[in-house]
């Protein structure tokens, strides 16, 4: 691809400006940045279960539809759930949804169980963990790596790697401003976690073209977590955090994208 630029006559830029600042112009045509957010588990595997009994997956679930619900009605995204109901997906198929509808975000929604932990945290992905029980919760939660591959132009296998690498930084580095927006959103509404955003290798995340979080919305093993989770005005709450986060997210990469254009 070969771009070239050369200075203009301001009577044509004027013309083509028809009056308006650049601010001011109207943004060129299109769908809705596509947000996939995914519940996690679901049919078989009802994931940690609390105390009380409580079934991860319907936990994951109600709180996914809230997002969902909170998303379209600002109308600054559209919203695909890897799953609306209980049932069992794959992790590598819950990748490929987004992967195939080329997202501009992928959210997986949790509540693990973890000895003494509570209150909320968000995970990146990284191939060393940044401490054991980032470690533990990626090995309960991860299957086989099944992901296909990127769809790159028929080139040399140097500008393959080349564009591979390209892509599979600008993900690392969207992945890393939703994580931190994510606990700026979270911070003040819901307790949580020390050392909130941390890093590990969970199969969800390891989309190259993706950018990617994963939210433990708490931890079922603890009791004040869990009954915090039970409640439809804290998944609200919570819900309301990560729509803020999704919207600062989608914001902060507009301008990029126009930028990179």
């Amino acid at each position: 691809l070969r771009i070239t630029l050369q200075p203009g006559p301001a009577a044509g830029f004027a013309r083509l400006a028809d009056g308006r600042s650049l601010a001011a112009a109207a943004r060129p045509g299109g769908p809705l940045p596509l947000v996939v957010l995914d519940p996690g588990h679901g049919g078989r595997d009802p994931g940690t279960i609390g105390g009380r009994g409580t079934l991860e997956k319907r936990i994951t679930l109600a709180a996914g539809l809230e997002l969902k619900r909170q998303l379209e009605a600002a109308g600054r995204c559209r919203v695909l759930l890897t799953r609306s109901r209980d049932v069992f997906i794959p992790l590598a198929d819950r990748v490929q949804v987004a992967r195939r509808r080329e997202a501009a975000l992928f959210l997986s929604l949790h509540a693990d169980s973890a000895p003494g932990a509570r209150g909320a945290s968000v995970y990146t992905l990284s191939e060393t963990a940044t401490d054991s029980l980032a470690a533990g919760l990626a090995r309960r939660e991860n299957q086989a790596d099944r992901a296909g591959g990127l769809r790159l132009p028929s080139v040399s296998p140097e500008v393959s790697r080349i564009l591979l690498s390209l892509i599979r930084q600008e993900t690392r580095s969207g992945s890393e401003r939703m994580a931190r927006m994510v606990v700026g959103a979270l911070d003040g509404q819901v307790a949580l976690l020390p050392h909130t955003h941390r890093r590990a290798g969970f199969m969800v995340l390891k989309a190259p073209d993706v950018p990617a979080a994963l939210v433990e919305m708490g931890f079922l093993s603890h009791p004040g977590d869990e009954a915090a989770l039970n409640k439809a005005s804290h998944r609200a709450k919570v819900a309301g955090a990560l729509a803020e986060a999704v919207h600062g997210f989608l914001g902060a990469r507009g301008p990029a994208l126009a930028a990179a254009g």
